[in-house]
């Protein structure tokens, strides 16, 4: 049992760490963003671009357009039906779909070669550092030379005046 319990722990740990991932989200989330797109491309077709079109042609209603075939073979069964007024409503939504999608890749592919062009000119604009100490580490290190100097010669000085009072 206890076995069990655990398995059930992992799985249920490994499945909120594989769905918490990044690239799952945002899978999840253009599925839905898609989805809500779709109704929305679909609504202007249906709703807004056919029936002009609709009117122009003798107010015909495209969804409506079909070809009735007689059944030739089985008298007694209905007309077989191809429905052409949807199909080219779909490929009306097939081709808004494709240009709106077309937009965005175009937009987004503008947005990865300027964000590659400011990579680029960050590069650039960082200064070479050369293995040259600076003109203020140079100025230290000469400072710190003289304050030893300075303090071996009164060392030595103060050592030299003790060594002439004891051979006094």
């Amino acid at each position: 049992m206890a076995n069990v319990q655990q398995c059930c722990c992992n799985f249920g740990k490994e499945f909120k760490e594989f769905t918490l991932r990044g690239n799952i989200l945002e899978m999840a989330i253009g599925i839905i963003i898609g989805t809500l797109f779709q109704n929305v491309v679909k609504s202007l077709v249906d709703d807004i671009i056919t029936p002009p079109f609709g009117l122009i042609f003798d107010g015909v209603d495209f969804s409506n357009l079909t070809i009735k075939l007689p059944n030739f073979v089985r008298k007694d069964q209905p007309p077989v039906v191809i429905r052409y007024g949807l199909f080219l409503q779909q490929i009306l939504h097939l081709v808004i779909m494709a240009l709106a999608l077309f937009c965005i890749v175009k937009f987004i592919s503008r947005l990865h070669r300027i964000a590659a062009q400011n990579r680029e000119l960050a590069t650039e604009n960082v200064p070479v550092q050369s293995n040259e100490p600076s003109e203020e580490l140079k100025v230290l290190r000469d400072i710190r030379d003289l304050i030893a100097i300075n303090k071996n010669i009164t060392n030595s000085a103060s050592a030299g005046s003790s060594s002439n009072l004891i051979n006094l």
